[in-house]
């Protein structure tokens, strides 16, 4: 991987994974009981536990990813079992009504030593009767258990997903042995669809009940309102969509996010949108669960909706009033854009139909037709209106007007439109200007760094501009299905005709994967074109993004882009 690629936002967040593990945020009822709205930790002794807990009941959540119950945790020495702790815990959130589930996760000291923070299928009986015990001990009380973190993340650099394969398989079988009722998550780092394709392929067909994943960089790109919505809803779709192909048994399983975050240092109302969208969006394209990392500040930083004090941040209020106007169970009735532009997603929801809104790109003055109840979701602020200055945060409309409700009814089964439809398209490009024309490929600039360069008499993109080298095809022209594509750039050296050039980048059946050769751009004496024909490309915005260009860092980014198109092969 290039190091000027986007790197996973929780990378800095597992370091302790070695000594803490946590549960996911699962429990005892079926996955149509769970409520949407959840929270996680990354610390969670029984003492922290109790700095927060209280807050997060005290406005409505009941769902948590929590409890430690590692390998190295409850069984510390080879055939001796410590309850103490995982008892502890399960107690305490049970007294303040959170349900909850489990994390199978790390090696002892004693089977690893030599090898700290790998699968452990160098023994997979003695891991099987750590799952068995676990489950064991924890049946009526857990349901869900999740199998390791993150996964090709925390495992040995060799291991691959056949030897993760190898560990579902033994959990499965384990667990259903001490449990027939409990149910097996098969995870994945991020939104990392192809590594869960890979190991569904090395063996671990059947061998679960649920998907989990960590979004967090999707996430980012509506964070940053770089408009890649379209690209967060189709998380879910584009999981059934693989599990279609490759499990088609286990094509509905439920699909968890037990980690979404964002960091307060964005500015804590930019988390409290973030959050408000992560639900909205996550609600409406059917996850089942979403556990937002994380309750209070630990050791990732300012992640929490409390900081480490205890004060509540704006993302808690937002929080509450999701939870107080959707309820625990809303159901999404469809999606409108408000003014023919904006985007709206209505839902049934506590006590009336709730519609959740944000503008599209700059702020615009909405019309409602008629007087509406509109809700700050930060500060819980309700006033009557019949228009609104709609910008990048979202509010929450009461009651919505029918028309609205109609329309987002007969939208529910339509995917939302990214700039036009591209399902049947041959081929989609971006045009470099002051404004992109994006017809179907998108950057992940932004709006706010999306300004051309006037280069030899027309628009163009540096190639150092951030964001500017990354791109991303509408879902709807090409996801996850892998099809021979050709990827066309035209390019020029800057000015002073630096040395410039790149390689691609892009996401392939095997992960991300670097292109063909290194491209030296020729000279600035005119645009150059240069393709690429591509036969494993598997499009899944695992981290947001499909494929990019990357420099060397600084060294030789110093070139133009003036368009990039991709196209669809024949053969």
């Amino acid at each position: 991987m290039s190091h000027i690629l986007p790197q996973p936002r929780h990378f800095f967040r597992f370091h302790f994974l070695a000594s803490f593990v946590f549960s996911i945020a699962l429990m005892r009822v079926s996955a149509a009981e769970l409520s949407p709205f959840g929270i996680g930790a990354c610390n969670q002794t029984s003492q922290e536990l109790e700095k927060w807990i209280p807050q997060m009941e005290d406005i409505g959540l009941h769902v948590m990813r929590t409890c430690r119950a590692g390998w190295g945790g409850v069984e510390p020495a080879q055939g001796k079992w410590d309850w103490t702790e995982l008892d502890r815990q399960m107690k305490y959130l049970g007294d303040h009504h959170f349900e909850f589930g489990g994390l199978l996760q790390t090696s002892p000291e004693w089977n690893t030593k030599d090898k700290p923070g790998t699968l452990p299928v160098n023994n997979l009986a003695g891991w099987s009767t750590y799952v068995s015990e676990t489950v064991k001990h924890c049946k009526t009380r857990v349901k869900y258990w999740e199998v390791w973190n993150e996964p090709p993340n925390f495992i040995g650099k060799d291991q691959t997903p056949a030897d993760y394969a190898k560990l579902v398989i033994s959990t499965y079988d384990a667990a259903k042995a001490a449990d027939p009722a409990c149910l097996v998550g098969l995870a994945a780092k991020s939104a990392h669809v192809n590594y869960l394709e890979q190991v569904i392929k090395a063996g671990a067909r059947d061998h679960f009940d649920y998907i989990v994943l960590h979004p967090y960089e999707v996430l980012n790109g509506i964070v940053d309102n770089a408009g890649t919505e379209a690209v967060y809803l189709h998380i879910v779709p584009t999981v059934r969509k693989m599990l279609a192909a490759q499990n088609p048994a286990k094509v509905n399983v439920p699909v968890i996010f037990t980690e979404l975050g964002c960091e307060a240092k964005k500015g804590a109302d930019v988390q409290g949108h973030a959050l408000v969208k992560a639900y909205t969006m996550g609600i409406a394209q059917g996850v089942t669960c979403i556990e937002w990392f994380e309750g209070m500040d630990g050791d990732s930083g300012p992640m929490g909706l409390l900081e480490r004090n205890g004060n509540p941040r704006p993302s808690y209020k937002a929080m509450a009033e999701m939870i107080r106007h959707f309820g625990q169970h809303p159901a999404y009735l469809g999606w409108v854009l408000v003014d023919d532009w904006d985007y709206g997603f209505v839902f049934q929801g506590a006590k009336g139909t709730v519609l959740a809104t944000w503008s599209r790109g700059a702020a615009d003055h909405v019309k409602f037709g008629e007087t509406v109840q509109i809700v700050n979701p930060l500060t819980g602020t309700i006033t009557s209106a019949d228009s609104y200055e709609l910008t990048s945060a979202p509010i929450f409309i009461l009651n919505v007007p029918a028309r609205l409700v109609a329309q987002a009814q007969q939208n529910k089964a339509r995917p939302l439109p990214w700039g036009g439809d591209y399902a049947n398209a041959k081929s989609v490009s971006v045009t470099m200007g002051e404004r992109n024309i994006e017809r179907g490929l998108h950057t992940m600039s932004g709006a706010g760094v999306a300004q051309a360069v006037v280069a030899y008499g027309g628009s163009a993109r540096a190639g150092s501009v951030p964001g500017g080298n990354v791109f991303i095809v509408d879902p709807e022209f090409l996801s996850y299905t892998a099809t021979p594509i050709e990827i066309t750039a035209v390019v020029r050296r800057n000015e002073a005709n630096d040395n410039a050039g790149f390689n691609l980048s892009y996401e392939s059946t095997s992960g991300l994967k670097g292109g063909p050769s290194w491209y030296t751009v020729p000279d600035n004496k005119e645009w150059h074109t240069v393709t690429w024909k591509i036969d494993d490309a598997q499009f899944v915005n695992f981290w947001g993004f499909n494929f990019s260009f990357n420099s060397d860092g600084d060294k030789f980014n110093k070139y133009y882009i003036q368009s990039v198109t991709v196209t669809k092969r024949s053969n």
